[in-house]
């Protein structure tokens, strides 16, 4: 996947980044390229780091010379989640839910340790010259962290998604059959700098009985480290394990490459972040990943639209939030309605900061649309920017969607019914919405609560994933004596 970071890298001396996935953290403010917090420059003191791979990790609080020598390793950590995880598998529901409860109530009786940490990290962040956009994603509030409690106790409230029958049965020589849902175990995260993904994922993780081990970024590194205090503080007093919540140790990419070695101790990763941190985790990792998507997504305005709807879709799909990866990077229109829409379409968009890279039918209807190049078609801006143009027909918008679409989220605004069922049928999309807006990719939208990222891969998980995308399944057989080739054994 192409990014803006990417195409300008040489130009602005960036040393290259990725588009970001469904919470990818780094973003560059409405006119400039989007760069991954992490690995848009890489500081001079950390020579070894490779921005063309992974982030940095997000170390525990600094430290004195002794306690660093003392830290744990990844593999020790990775044995401390595990054994964690066999804890928390003999949990009941109602024992989760009162560790969530717990979390919650620290998230907001003491936050002035975790908002100090979060300035600390706002303030190295501006000083390195992050973007406005960075650090607004960066940045977390006394109402963030209490929507990020809100969000806990939710989950608190939703059902136990561990112990559910999926299905069951009695075979005719009478070996009763059930299908039960469980825990994966532990599953390690790897994310960019976005504070929130830290409670998010760690609360998921709790309510579903899988151990955490979280590998966030440097760029985030004190608010995260502040927050995984406070939530192993609130699980002290529960029955739920302490170190069923941890950061992974290490503040170079080399921690990372260990954390993907441990198969056998950590039962699935999950990237969420830049193209490049996706990619090289699905290459290299020993460790079953579960691959969130980055989100080149459309809007296609279909001859049938409804021109109005069209327009208000659009503008919220592209600007209500441009650095998520729900959020519209390309617009298609039918050449039926380019002449009616376009021109209203464009004004709209310029006042709101949009630049705009179109085809030459679509630069006729607007001054201010810059031409669009192959690598705009490609590229999830993850900003303030919009790739356009005008295609001859629903097939049409279809191809090019196939050829530069990433699985993610694609949309139809139309009147005609055919045209949608159409549309929804020809495109191998994890999600698809008709006449609604891309933005409603969102566990929280759908009804999932917090969300994990959004995969848009086919096996085990697609879509927003909430709680059930973090179980799998065992069967139980429950015989009295059976064999195979048998009967049951008599009863004495």
């Amino acid at each position: 996947m192409t990014t803006r970071a990417q195409v300008r890298a040489d130009a602005e001396g960036t040393g290259g980044g990725g588009g970001g996935g469904g919470s990818a953290d780094a973003v560059t403010d409405a006119a400039a390229p989007r760069q991954d917090a992490d690995t848009a420059t890489v500081p001079a003191e950390r020579p070894d780091a490779d921005p063309a791979t992974v982030p940095a990790a997000a170390p525990c609080p600094d430290a004195d010379p002794v306690t660093a020598l003392a830290a744990p390793s990844v593999r020790q950590v990775a044995v401390a989640a595990q054994t964690a995880a066999r804890r928390l598998a003999l949990t009941t529901g109602a024992e989760r839910n009162a560790a969530l409860t717990a979390i919650a109530r620290r998230l907001t009786l003491d936050p002035a340790g975790i908002l100090a940490a979060n300035e600390r990290d706002v303030v190295e962040a501006r000083a390195a010259g992050r973007s406005e956009t960075v650090l607004d994603r960066l940045r977390l509030t006394r109402e963030q962290l209490d929507g990020l409690a809100r969000t806990v106790r939710a989950l608190a409230d939703e059902p136990d998604p561990v112990g559910e029958v999926v299905s069951g049965s009695v075979m005719p020589g009478g070996l009763q059959v059930t299908r039960v849902s469980v825990p994966l175990g532990v599953v390690g995260m790897i994310y960019e700098g976005r504070p929130n993904v830290t409670v998010d994922a760690a609360a998921l993780c709790l309510k579903s009985a899988n151990s955490a081990l979280l590998r966030g970024s440097s760029t985030a590194r004190h608010t995260n480290a502040a927050l995984v205090a406070a939530l192993r503080e609130a699980l002290a007093g529960t029955a739920v394990p302490v170190d069923a919540v941890q950061l992974v140790p290490g503040i170079t990419h080399d921690s990372v490459r260990e954390l993907m070695s441990l198969r056998g101790l950590v039962d699935v990763l999950v990237p969420r972040g830049g193209a490049e941190l996706i990619r090289t985790t699905v290459r290299e990792s020993a460790v079953p990943v579960i691959e969130t998507g980055v989100g080149n997504c459309h809007v296609y305005v279909d001859q049938h639209a409804d021109l109005d709807k069209a327009l208000a879709i659009l503008l919220n799909a592209k600007t209500q939030r441009p650095s998520v990866c729900n959020a519209a990077e390309s617009l298609l229109v039918h050449e039926a309605v380019a002449a009616d829409f376009l021109p209203g379409a464009l004004k709209e968009l310029t006042e709101r900061g949009v630049l705009v890279h179109g085809d030459e039918k679509v630069r006729a209807f607007h001054e201010g649309v810059v031409p669009a190049t192959t690598d705009d078609w490609d590229c999830e801006y993850l900003a303030l920017e919009l790739s356009a143009a005008v295609v001859a027909s629903l097939d049409d918008a279809v191809d090019h969607i196939r050829r530069h679409g990433t699985g993610h989220t694609e949309a139809i605004v139309t009147d005609s019914q055919s045209a949608a069922r159409r549309f929804v049928a020809s495109l191998d999309t994890a999600v698809v919405a008709v006449n609604a807006s891309t933005r409603f990719a969102d566990g929280g939208e759908l009804g999932l609560g917090a969300e994990l990222g959004i995969s848009t891969q086919k096996l085990h998980a697609r879509g927003p994933m909430g709680l059930a995308a973090l179980t799998t399944t065992k069967y139980v057989l429950v015989g009295d004596g059976h064999i195979r080739g048998g009967a049951a054994a008599p009863l004495p």
